[in-house]
């Protein structure tokens, strides 16, 4: 199979590659997977509709599977469903993505729905961008929905990032955690113009020795609006913490959500949330140092959101 420019600038941009990967890989380009590869020890196999995939890794595997989306044809809509299978003991690394390029009038719209089974010692490392270009009127829409199961001694840690050109994208995330487990998510995203983002988490901690963690960064520009709900469950002895920061600009709407539910005298759970301005000094450092105000602004809001 052999992309364009358009797809591989795509492809660079939220996952980056330059060219296909070697070993286990799924490449889905307008609907349909153009790219699947397995390897000797992670296995790709079609659902039995076609919209999506199911990876199983057998127990003690070490790799990188690349599985991004890219939508270029116009007006585009398609719901995907993947399932992901980490066997006992392995350490693996996801890289997926979704990228949509829509110059037109219709609206381009991706909803996965993706849901993780990690068995006992597992380890998750899972890293997600989201990215829309065009110019054309038609919406670049995301709408992710996560299903997370970690099993005994399993852990995980979920990179979401929004890089920018995203009008409506609904987030939603609802994970287990067994004992002695650990999950980490860690969201990043700018809204600017009318864009919309919305998120709702919630970690269901039941093992004891279970702990979660939600981390937040975002900014609002322009008139955009963002909603982030995120819920810490704790019903054993465990630990858990949600911290939400954000940098509001212009004309912007903010809502931070936290929610704390302990079950069990013995849970413990924190939250952090703030929702400010850029700080004045900050910028006059910069522009001390030789930069354009706009400069300076870029070069904060980059470093808030690494």
């Amino acid at each position: 199979m052999k992309f364009d420019n358009l797809s591989l600038e795509l492809l660079n941009t939220i996952s980056d590659l330059t060219k296909i990967p070697e070993g286990a890989a799924n490449i889905r380009l307008d609907g349909e997977a153009v790219i699947r590869n397995s390897s000797e020890n992670v296995t790709i196999t079609p659902r039995e509709d076609g919209q999506g995939f199911i990876m199983e890794v057998k127990p003690g595997t070490r790799e990188t599977v690349h599985v991004p989306v890219l939508l270029t044809k116009t007006g585009l809509q398609e719901t995907v469903a993947n399932t992901f299978i980490i066997g006992e003991n392995s350490d693996i690394t996801i890289i997926a993505g979704c990228g949509i390029h829509n110059p037109s009038h219709a609206d381009s719209r991706h909803d996965g729905v993706h849901e993780f089974i990690i068995r006992p010692g597992a380890r998750l490392k899972y890293i997600e961008k989201h990215y829309g270009q065009g110019q054309g009127k038609g919406k670049k829409i995301f709408n992710p929905t996560t299903k997370i199961s970690l099993q005994i001694g399993a852990s995980a840690e979920m990179e979401m990032t929004q890089i920018k050109g995203v009008d409506d994208t609904f987030r939603s995330t609802i994970a287990y955690i067994e004992d002695k487990a650990s999950l980490k998510i860690v969201e990043r995203l700018m809204t600017d113009g009318d864009q919309e983002a919305k998120s709702d988490v919630q970690l269901n901690i039941i093992g004891r020795g279970g702990s979660g963690q939600i981390l937040s960064r975002s900014v609002a520009r322009d008139k955009s609006i963002q909603v982030f709900r995120a819920a810490l469950v704790g019903r054993v002895e465990c630990t858990g913490h949600v911290e939400c920061d954000s940098i509001i600009m212009d004309n912007a709407r903010i809502s931070s959500i936290p929610e704390l539910v302990a079950e069990d005298s013995e849970a413990v759970l924190t939250h952090e949330a703030a929702i400010g301005k850029i700080a004045g000094e900050q910028l006059v450092k910069l522009m001390s140092l030789g930069l354009t105000e706009q400069e300076a602004v870029d070069v904060i809001l980059d470093g808030f959101l690494r």
